[in-house]
């Protein structure tokens, strides 16, 4: 029973406080005051080369059979489809959102068990969507605070930094380690997803990799359709059966209310230096597998609703529909009840992937299926 409500409390906080991009948006003196360190940034020891070797350092990957939170499944679930092949299956790279809300320091220490355990959390119902079809590598890294998405202060950029130069190290050993001609799949979300669109210009854009990618998926992090798909090496996801291409939306429930969000992002620069202001957000249907469409509910193969104490979920078809927006913004209908986390603005952050998770899986499976023949 302790257990059960230790689980339950630090799922309720992290599925309350780890929307990294929109607490930056929402954050207020309170937040400030709570979550962002008043210390001096340190500078982190570099990582060894071979330190990504160690099973340790990673949350998932294919050794790790017994807890590996990637093989998770909802009770009673079974896929339709036949088994994946084995020797077919693609390497997944998944990076998990932000997991570390205290502020005695700018990036969480590999040994915070706190932030680890809900890492494992995410991995559940997030990279579980990918198992059929992959197999998952998800590596611990060094992430940011939340904090550092709450304020101005310099050693916010310096804690993402810092970060990422973890995930380029884990991404080099990933790369190194599975067989030079495997197929790859990319996901993440929020902080992840922000890792993961530097990831995809610093490692993939103008390299041979690029040919290897099945998808990328860019969940809960804006992408801007202008300034920064063209240097990101990859192409936006337009149809179902397409790869070599980037899946990536935000959802909200309506009446959305996003005013703050885009006040935000319209002051940042995108990654071919132009600014960001009123340009268009990628906006995939997860329904549906492409672009800036729609889909009603009854097409929604399956949503994770987890019971009170969220130690389990269970899948229930025909009840999320989605529709893209003008701006970029994916909109789920009326406010469904698969928990209380939305955030303010009727914003489903929190249940970017767990809102799909079934048609999630479809659509990995028929981009891997349809990849030999490109």
């Amino acid at each position: 029973m302790a257990r059960k409500f230790l689980y339950f409390v630090a799922s309720m906080v992290v599925l309350l406080l780890a929307g990294a991009f929109v607490f930056q948006v929402y954050g207020d003196e309170l937040m400030e005051v709570a979550f962002v360190p008043d210390t001096e940034f340190t500078a982190q020891e570099v990582l060894e080369n071979n330190v990504y070797a160690d099973t340790g350092m990673w949350l998932a990957r294919p050794e790790l059979v017994k807890g590996n939170p990637a093989l998770w499944l909802p009770a009673g679930y079974e896929d339709s489809d036949e088994a994946f092949p084995e020797a077919k299956k693609a390497a997944v790279f998944f990076l998990h959102p932000t997991s570390f809300l205290k502020n005695n320091r700018w990036n969480a220490p590999l040994d915070d068990t706190e932030s680890q355990a809900r890492a494992r959390i995410f991995l559940r119902g997030q990279a579980s969507a990918f198992n059929a079809i992959g197999e998952i590598w998800a590596p611990r890294y060094r992430q940011a605070t939340l904090g550092a998405f709450l304020t101005e202060k310099k050693e916010g950029q310096q804690a993402l930094d810092a970060a990422y130069q973890d995930v380029l190290a884990a991404f080099d050993y990933f790369v190194a380690e599975i067989p030079s001609d495997q197929p790859i799949i990319l996901a993440g979300h929020s902080q992840g997803s922000l890792h993961l669109t530097n990831l995809l210009k610093d490692r993939v854009a103008g390299t041979p990799l690029a040919s290897r990618i099945v998808a990328a998926y860019v969940v809960g992090w804006p992408v801007s359709v202008e300034t920064d798909i063209p240097e990101m090496g990859l192409d936006a996801c337009e149809m179902p059966d397409q790869t070599g291409c980037i899946m990536a939306w935000q959802s909200f429930a309506e009446p959305a209310d996003y005013e703050r969000i885009v006040r935000v992002y319209d002051r940042t620069i995108g990654f071919n230096g132009q600014p960001r202001k009123d340009s268009k957000l990628l906006c995939s249907n997860p329904i549906n597998g492409d672009v800036d469409s729609a889909a009603p509910a009854n097409v929604n193969l399956g949503t994770l609703v987890p019971n009170d104490d969220l130690s389990e979920a269970t899948l229930l078809a025909g009840s999320v529909p989605a529709r893209c927006d003008e701006r970029g913004f994916l909109l789920i209908g009326d406010p469904p009840e698969i928990g209380p986390y939305a955030l303010p603005g009727n914003n489903y952050h929190v249940y970017d992937y767990s809102l799909f998770w079934a048609n999630l899986r479809v659509d990995a499976r028929r981009r891997m299926t349809a990849f030999p023949a490109r």
